[in-house]
Parts: C-alpha cells; sequence; structure tokens
C-alpha cells in the first residue's frame, strides 16, 4: 500500500501538508522476526506498514502474548512511548519481510506547529488508534474465542491465511488445539 493511501485514509489532506509530512519520512525494510519496537525502551518513531505483516505482544507469565496484528497500511507504534514519552508495554514483531515508512515523533510533532493540517491528522490517528483499542478490550470481555475468531475472519480474513497459527491462538487466549477445534467448527 503505498504512502499516499496510506496517509489520507488516517485522514485525508491537503496535497501541501501531504507532500509536507511524506518528506520527513523515509523508507526501510526488514526481515522477518525483526522486533521494530522492544517491550521497555522509549520509542521514537512511528512506522506505516507498505508491505508485510507484524504482531504486537507482551510477555505476561512468561509467554508471549499476542494482542494485536497488522498488515499493509497499519500504524505502528507504542502509544504511551508517543503520547507519554515513556517506554512501551510491547514488542512489535515482523511476521513477514516488511517493507515500512518511518517518522520520527520529533519530527511530526515540529510538522503539527507548523501545519494545522498536520496536527489535526495525528489528531485523527491517536482518536482512531483509540477506538481500536477500545474495541480490542470489549471485544476481550464480551466475546467468546469463538466469536472473536469469527470477527477476525470477517475483518481481516487476508491476514488470516498468513499469520501462524499460534498466535492467533495466543490473539485469542486460547490454545492451538481449542483453535483448531473453532476452525473445524466454522468450516
Amino acid at each position: 500500500m503505498d504512502i499516499h493511501t496510506i496517509i489520507n485514509h488516517i485522514c485525508p489532506i491537503p496535497e501541501k501538508s501531504e507532500k509536507s509530512l511524506i518528506e520527513h519520512l523515509s523508507q526501510v525494510t526488514y526481515p522477518k522476526g525483526y522486533r521494530l519496537l522492544q517491550e521497555g525502551k522509549t520509542e521514537t518513531s512511528i512506522y506505516f506498514m507498505e508491505k508485510g505483516i507484524a504482531r504486537a505482544y507482551a510477555p505476561i507469565n512468561g509467554e508471549e502474548v499476542t494482542f494485536w496484528f497488522g498488515g499493509e497500511g497499519a500504524a505502528l507504534v507504542s502509544l504511551k512511548s508517543y503520547v507519554n514519552d515513556e517506554p512501551g508495554y510491547e514488542t512489535v514483531e515482523l511476521i513477514e519481510d516488511a517493507s515500512l515508512y518511518v517518522l520520527r515523533r520529533e519530527k511530526l510533532y515540529e510538522l503539527f506547529e507548523k501545519d494545522l493540517h498536520i496536527a489535526n491528522w495525528g489528531r485523527k490517528f491517536a482518536e482512531t488508534e483509540l477506538v481500536k483499542a477500545e474495541k480490542k478490550i470489549i471485544s476481550l470481555l464480551f466475546l467468546d474465542a469463538s466469536e472473536r475468531y469469527k470477527e477476525l475472519l470477517e475483518n481481516t480474513p487476508e491476514l488470516l491465511q498468513r499469520i501462524p497459527l499460534g498466535n492467533i491462538a495466543s490473539y485469542l487466549g486460547i490454545t492451538q488445539v481449542s483453535l483448531s477445534r473453532i476452525r473445524a467448527k466454522i468450516k
């Protein structure tokens, strides 16, 4: 997914503002397994996925518990670092080789000061990430694993075919055996 599409999917902005934002981006590539963001570190960059898939996880009782997946067009950011300039609690790992756009937080904040359209784009970005987090919490509170899996099938069928089953089971908070049973019932 190209950067113009990614930017304007978050919030359409005038061409001049978009050009200014793009001037501060750089493109990077990393291999499958690369840890883009690291738990316990204050992250200073925001990434936008051009190509590939990533997962975010946190260590819980010695296990890696996956709580987020993102594919093409996704923003990869530690919100705690982005908002509070504090160490994040998550690790973001690439599930596939990936091509990303990277934006340094300090450059984005400078753009916020200079361009109201970019400032509003940043506000919309943060609001969108907040709503995604809220949906995830509501899903965990009110849906069982089977319903959460069906939700994943409906919302991101193309990603599910590319994500290892162990990561999907972790995301759903179940074992791989339970996931196999759910998948067999749905087929």
